[in-house]
């Protein structure tokens, strides 16, 4: 990214200080107890049904009701054990989310609510010759500060699209944010460990916990990557986001940053670094967020029931995109112009075309790209258009990132419900100039 700079370390560490103090006094409280005054919920977000199935969610969103946590904005909850909220659509009108609306997903139901700062450590140990403490002070202090623009987005953004519908949580479009990272370089901390030769993977984990028996995935959340994986050269230990402290339902007092990839590398309140000198074998990366090993981890029903599915860890996020504004709930006026507004992203490289119809797809035409933040973030993007005629327009956008990968144009299908990118549309009814 563009905007490297030097923080405020002294700062920095104050703010997060306090952060710490603001989330020990607040606490979580049960999400039905923080349902927001109906006048802070827009309309169309007020008046969505309880639950949409089994055919494809028409909404932009998912359809949970509006609540409140502490450091956040209203926001859509899914479940409250784990906490799964979704970003409404009008905060994606920017290249960046802000933190106080930054969609939130745990796996586990016991998570950190209060982090004292003095007794915190992140612990790098396993196959390295000198194990390693490291306190905040040490990852602001004694690593350069790195910072990169990425987006942060869940393996089952849009699950609620896919036919039949999977289990899982039913997220309509709005489990996804891009935030300015800033932290020590991941593989800065590993050097300082002194890998061993024999090292293969390096392994994550946070502060959630789960009731579950010890050793099982209902117990602990883990998570690893390769160490010959070139994404640990990005990847990044982030203590700020967007300039601010983390907030804690997004992981104070550091989270794993691994652009590109999809949200479930990145491990909140992370605690412990590992470095394996054999595969990981635990559930959430034998088993769990994994995908069929075919063209875009499409598969069917009937293949997965017969086992004839090869899987493997899920990775990248494929090229997307998405139409912001208008969103439909307002009529048009016939030749009075409007401009169409979206976001795109990839996590293979900067979106450098976007494209939009105003047909349902049977045409396109280039739109005008925002400012490029860098490889790993959304890029705004916008045409204006003018509708000669009244009726109803179904509007449609298409990304293509620096690889040469075009977002298509059909559905995909996996049980898990992951790596959804197909073409989104919009529609729109314009009505008559009086």
């Amino acid at each position: 990214m563009n905007e490297h700079r030097e923080l405020s370390r002294r700062a920095l560490l104050q703010s997060i200080a306090t952060a710490a103090s603001v989330g020990a006094i607040a606490g979580y409280r049960a999400a039905a107890n923080l349902l927001p005054p109906q006048s802070q919920v827009p309309g169309h977000e007020r008046s969505l049904p309880t639950f949409t199935g089994p055919a494809p969610n028409p909404y932009w969103n998912s359809v949970g009701p509006v609540v409140q946590y502490p450091q956040k904005l209203p926001l859509v909850l899914l479940t409250d054990r784990p906490i799964q909220l979704e970003t409404p659509r009008h905060y994606f009108e920017t290249a960046f989310t802000p933190n106080e609306a930054f969609y939130v997903r745990w796996h586990l139901d016991e998570i950190p609510n209060a982090v004292d700062l003095s007794a915190w450590r992140l612990s790098l140990e396993g196959s390295v010759e000198r194990p390693l403490k490291f306190s905040m002070s040490d990852l602001t202090r004694k690593f350069k500060p790195v910072t990169i623009a990425a987006v942060n987005q869940c393996s089952g953004n849009s699950r609620s699209r896919l036919q039949p519908r999977v289990p899982g949580g039913q997220w309509g479009d709005g489990a996804m944010g891009n935030a300015k990272w800033t932290g020590a370089s991941l593989r800065e901390l590993l050097e300082s460990a002194k890998i061993k030769k024999e090292a293969l993977a390096v392994q994550f984990q946070g502060l959630d916990k789960g009731k579950g028996p010890e050793g099982h995935g209902s117990y602990e959340f883990l998570k690893s990557l390769d160490l010959k994986d070139s994404v640990l050269d990005d990847s990044i230990v982030a203590y700020a986001m967007n300039d601010e402290p983390l907030p804690m339902l997004n992981g104070f007092p550091v989270r794993l940053v691994v652009p590109g990839y999809f949200a479930t590398y990145w491990v909140k309140s992370l605690s412990w670094i590992r470095v394996l000198d054999k595969t990981d074998e635990n559930f959430w990366m034998k088993t769990a967020y994994r995908v069929p090993d075919t063209p875009r981890g499409n598969t069917n029903p009937e293949d997965v029931k017969g086992g004839k599915v090869r899987t493997v860890p899920i990775g990248r996020m494929p090229v997307r995109s998405f139409i912001v504004t208008p969103n439909g709930e307002k009529k048009l006026v016939a030749q009075l112009r409007v401009i169409i507004r979206g976001i795109a992203f990839s996590g293979y490289s900067s979106v450098n075309k976007l494209e939009v119809s105003v047909d349902d797809a049977k045409s396109w035409t280039s739109a005008q790209l925002g400012e490029d933040y860098g490889p790993y973030s959304f890029r705004t993007w916008s045409m204006a258009w003018t509708p000669q005629h009244p009726g109803r327009y179904v509007l449609a956008a298409r990304a293509t990132d620096g690889k040469g990968n075009v977002q298509p144009d059909e559905a995909t299908w996996n049980p898990g419900g992951y790596l959804w990118n197909r073409v989104e549309r919009e529609e729109v009814v314009v009505g008559r100039a009086s």
